[in-house]
């Protein structure tokens, strides 16, 4: 099987995106899904990355796999669920930032449980990227999600774990439980803020990294918006300054993250402090236009933007 960089495993969203335009509230198409925006922003720095989730019968689900073809991420495993329905959401745009609206209960993506796994797909990659949510949708995402942690451990492949915590999907306590067991068998831990201080009950950064360290991963690499990204191993720590812009949406730059991190990880010989320089960049970019995937940097526009700021 081909060897991959990068393998993601989650939910993909249709994504419609509130715009204004000669004083109409609009809806514009695009696409979401954490683990999906992800991979394409690794795909979009030069890294070989693949995708894998269920798709509802729908031209939703049809227009992921055109997505994700055009992309360069092979999704030779992902497939569609004959008579189910992908999942979307809304973003409207207010005073106080971004509002989500989500419709994505009994999705494509929340069927398939361990036993659709592809055999030797997670060990054909370097890195295994899952997320929060790609357990929160369901009791057969979650348990898929540990069998792909597993395998990923059995063939020594690194596992990247986000933490996005949607409360919408599950409580607390179980979205902690659930999370922290994961992480415990997770090489690098990216969390956001907000998210950590409510699964850890820590409120500072370096609690935070403590707290996750101790868990078992070797990298923490904590999201601060403005304040940029702590960067914690065992034997370092350092805070890497954000980027600053005129953000317009925020929206997938977290996961834009994410994938820029894992990817420049690879690729400059796992230095993780260089690897969130070039990520905060990404994300930085990422928020210069509307919705999740289509305001992704290539890696030439990431390049660019750091050295005209040296």
């Amino acid at each position: 099987m081909t060897k991959f960089d990068i393998l993601g495993i989650g939910e993909p969203l249709m994504e419609l995106s509130e715009v204004s335009r000669s004083g109409e509230r609009l809806f514009l198409p695009g696409f979401g899904g954490d683990t999906s925006n992800a991979t394409i922003a690794a795909a979009r720095q030069g890294v070989l990355t693949a995708y894998f989730a269920a798709l509802g019968d729908d031209a939703f689900g049809r227009d992921f796999l055109a997505l994700w073809q055009r992309e360069g991420v092979d999704a030779t495993h992902s497939r569609i669920l004959s008579g189910e329905r992908t999942g979307i959401y809304f973003i409207s745009h207010g005073p106080d930032g971004h509002e989500f609206s989500y419709f994505r209960a009994g999705s494509a993506a929340s069927l398939p449980g361990p036993d659709a796994l592809p055999e030797g797909l997670v060990a054909s990659a370097r890195v295994l990227h899952v997320s929060g949510i790609s357990q929160a949708i369901s009791t057969k995402a979650c348990d898929l999600v540990f069998k792909a942690i597993a395998q990923a451990r059995a063939a020594g492949s690194i596992v990247s774990y986000d933490t996005n915590l949607r409360l919408r999907l599950w409580p607390l306590d179980r979205a902690r439980a659930t999370i922290h067991a994961a992480l415990a068998q997770s090489d690098i831990c990216l969390p956001g803020l907000d998210d950590a201080q409510q699964l850890t009950g820590k409120m500072t950064a370096d609690d935070i990294c403590d707290f996750y360290l101790a868990l078992g991963p070797t990298i923490v690499a904590l999201t601060l918006g403005k304040s940029g990204t702590l960067v914690a191993t065992p034997g370092r720590r350092e805070l890497i300054p954000a980027y600053p812009v005129e953000a317009i949406d925020a929206t997938g730059a977290g996961d834009t993250f994410d994938g820029a991190f894992l990817a420049e990880w690879l690729r400059n010989g796992r230095d993780p402090f260089a690897a969130a320089r070039y990520a905060n960049a990404a994300a930085a970019l990422s928020t210069l236009g509307y919705g999740a995937v289509e305001p992704i940097p290539h890696r030439a526009r990431v390049e660019e933007f750091i050295a005209a700021r040296r």
